[in-house]
């Protein structure tokens, strides 16, 4: 093993766009043809104890799954937005929203609300900034 081949291998493990490979998954149809058989063998109320089963088991899944953490972050910009500190911005992007869907259902609309919108968004940025520090540490 040369210089050359041993400096690729280390750029080469890593580049983010290096080409990953993995095994072929293992066939299926033949476990699922397994399984199709047991079926038949069992009696229907065993079929019936076990679908009660699965459910349960998959209801606890999307439970978990539902229960998402939730980024204060948002929350806190969310308060900022509606408090006394971002009042004004707020006005004005409310005010361009009602302007602009007035021009939207007169079939003509000729501005957008992308400069108060951030306004708005740097308003309460600033505002959460100290908030969201004293809640992560």
């Amino acid at each position: 093993m040369g210089i050359w081949d041993a400096f690729s291998d280390i750029v080469e493990a890593v580049t983010p766009w290096s080409v990953v490979e993995a095994e072929a998954p293992a066939e299926e149809p033949q476990e699922e043809q397994a399984a199709e058989t047991e079926s038949k063998d069992e009696s229907p109320e065993e079929d019936a104890a076990a679908d009660e089963a699965e459910s349960g088991e998959e209801e606890e899944e999307e439970e978990e799954e539902e229960e998402e953490i939730v980024d204060p972050k948002e929350t806190l910009e969310e308060e900022c937005k509606n408090s006394t500190q971002c009042a004004p911005a707020k006005h004005h992007f409310d005010h361009c929203v009602e302007r602009v869907q007035q021009q939207q259902s007169e079939g003509e609309t000729k501005e957008d609300c992308v400069e108060e919108f951030f306004h708005l968004a740097h308003c309460a940025t600033n505002c959460a900034a100290p908030k969201l520090w004293s809640k992560l540490k």
